[in-house]
C-alpha cells in the first residue's frame, strides 16, 4: 500500500498542542503503515477515554477535551485515524473503506488492551466508533457522544437529505479542500491560528485522499453492509446497552444537528436529555471544555 507520512516539523508550534505523539507500527492487517495516537493521563487509571476524530479533522480537535479529562485522573486516548494527523496516509482513495477504519481501530484497543472504555466520538468518530461496543462490550463502560449518526443507509438517519448531498457535492468538488477555512466556517469564534492547525497534516493535496473519500464512504442504499451493521448497532444501542450516556449538540450543525441528534438519543437506551451548546457547529468540541465538564460531573467522575 503506497503511503505518504507527514513530516514532524508540520506539528511544531501548533496551538494549545502540547501533547507528546505515540505510535504503533505493527498492528494485525496493517502492514506497513504507521498509526499514530495520544496518550495522556495516568497510563493505570480506571477509567479510559477514547477519542475519536472524523473528517476532515484530527486529534488535534479533543485538545480542549483531553487536559480535562487528564487532569480529573483519567487516561485519554485519542488516535489519528490513518489518511490524517500523524498517521500515516494511504495515496489511493481506493485503499479506505469502512471496514479498514473500523478494524484499524478494533486493532488498536486490542492491541493497547484498552479497558473501562468512555466512548467519546462525533462525525465519523460516530459512524464508526458507535459500532464498535457490540464488538468488545466487555470493555466499554460509559458514551459521550456528539454530532453523529448511525449510518444505516437512508437519508433521515444521515441528515438532512438535501445538506449531506450539498456537502458531499462540495467535497468531490474541492478535491484540495482548504480543512481550516471549513472549520472556522462551523465555528467562527476560534482563532485563524487555532484553525490553521487542522491543515498542519496535509503539506498539499497529496495528502488528502482520505478527506477526500470520506463522504463516498457513508452508504447509501439500506443493503450495503455498512448499513446492516449500523443497523445491528442500533439493535445493540437500544436493548444492550446498560452504561452510562452523555449527548453534547452543536445547535448550529447544518447536517448532523439537533434533529438527527434526537434520533440518535431514541436509539441509545437510557441516554438523557442532551447539553446544547448553542454557539457550536459541527465541530463541537472546539466548545470542548465546557463539554467535558459537564460529561465528568454527570458521569460523578470529579
Amino acid at each position: 500500500m503506497n503511503s505518504k507520512r507527514t513530516p514532524d516539523e508540520a506539528f511544531e508550534n501548533l496551538s494549545n498542542y502540547a501533547f507528546a505523539p505515540h505510535y504503533l507500527e505493527d498492528l494485525s492487517g496493517f502492514t506497513g503503515l504507521r498509526l499514530h495516537y495520544l496518550d495522556e493521563g495516568e497510563r493505570h487509571a480506571r477509567q479510559t477515554f477514547l477519542c475519536l476524530h472524523g473528517q476532515p479533522t484530527w486529534s488535534y480537535l479533543y485538545r480542549k477535551m483531553i487536559p480535562v479529562f487528564s487532569s480529573a485522573g483519567h487516561r485519554v486516548i485519542a488516535p489519528d485515524l490513518f489518511g490524517f494527523g500523524r498517521s500515516d496516509k494511504p495515496v489511493a482513495e481506493s485503499d479506505y473503506t469502512f471496514d479498514f477504519h473500523r478494524q484499524s481501530l478494533l486493532r488498536l484497543i486490542e492491541k493497547l488492551d484498552l479497558q473501562n472504555i468512555t466512548l467519546v466520538c462525533q462525525d465519523w468518530g460516530g459512524l464508526l466508533g458507535l459500532t464498535i461496543p457490540m464488538s468488545m462490550p466487555e470493555r466499554f463502560s460509559r458514551l459521550l457522544v456528539m454530532n453523529t449518526t448511525l449510518a444505516v443507509g437512508k437519508a433521515p438517519t444521515i441528515a438532512s437529505g438535501l445538506a449531506f448531498q450539498a456537502w458531499r457535492t462540495f467535497n468531490k468538488l474541492n478535491p484540495d479542500l482548504a480543512i481550516s477555512k471549513l472549520v472556522r466556517g462551523s465555528e467562527p469564534y476560534i482563532s485563524l491560528e487555532e484553525a490553521k492547525g487542522y491543515d498542519a497534516p496535509f503539506p498539499d493535496q497529496s495528502y488528502k485522499a482520505g478527506v477526500r473519500i470520506f463522504p463516498e464512504l457513508v452508504p447509501s442504499r439500506p443493503d450495503a453492509p455498512e448499513a446492516a451493521l449500523a443497523r445491528a448497532a442500533k439493535q445493540w444501542w437500544a436493548n444492550e446497552w446498560t452504561g452510562q450516556s452523555f449527548m453534547a449538540v452543536g445547535m448550529k450543525d447544518l447536517i448532523l444537528g439537533a434533529a438527527v441528534m434526537q434520533d440518535l438519543r431514541k436509539t441509545i437506551r437510557n441516554c438523557p436529555t442532551p447539553l446544547e451548546i448553542r454557539q457550536a457547529g459541527h465541530f463541537v468540541q472546539e466548545s470542548g471544555k465546557e463539554i467535558a465538564l459537564a460529561a465528568l460531573q454527570a458521569f460523578a467522575q470529579i
